[in-house]
């Protein structure tokens, strides 16, 4: 039986899943460093927590800030979500 491609998938990069956008499906991954930095973010780091855990726990986020990506047109297929997608830069 094949594996579901619109379910979320452990990979070595991070995790891998879907978005759909104007009815367009997106490929995207979100790193094992940006998993970590969300669960810093929200103080939740627990060092026994795998990384399908730790989506799920932060999968309505994720998943919402693709979507804007997606709509907002940036390029890479699939597109890559790395820890400084989710951390706005700090202005003085």
């Amino acid at each position: 039986m094949a594996a579901n491609i619109n379910q979320p998938c452990l990979t070595p990069e991070g995790v891998t899943f879907m978005v759909t956008v104007d009815c367009i499906g997106r490929k995207c991954i979100v790193t094992h460093e940006a998993l970590h930095k969300l669960s810093e973010l929200k103080s939740t780091t627990d060092p026994d927590t795998d990384m399908m855990a730790l989506f799920r726990a932060f999968e309505a986020t994720i998943s919402g800030v693709a979507r804007r990506l997606v709509a907002a047109r940036v390029p890479h297929d699939p597109l890559v979500m790395q820890a400084a997608t989710f951390c706005a830069p700090h202005t003085a």
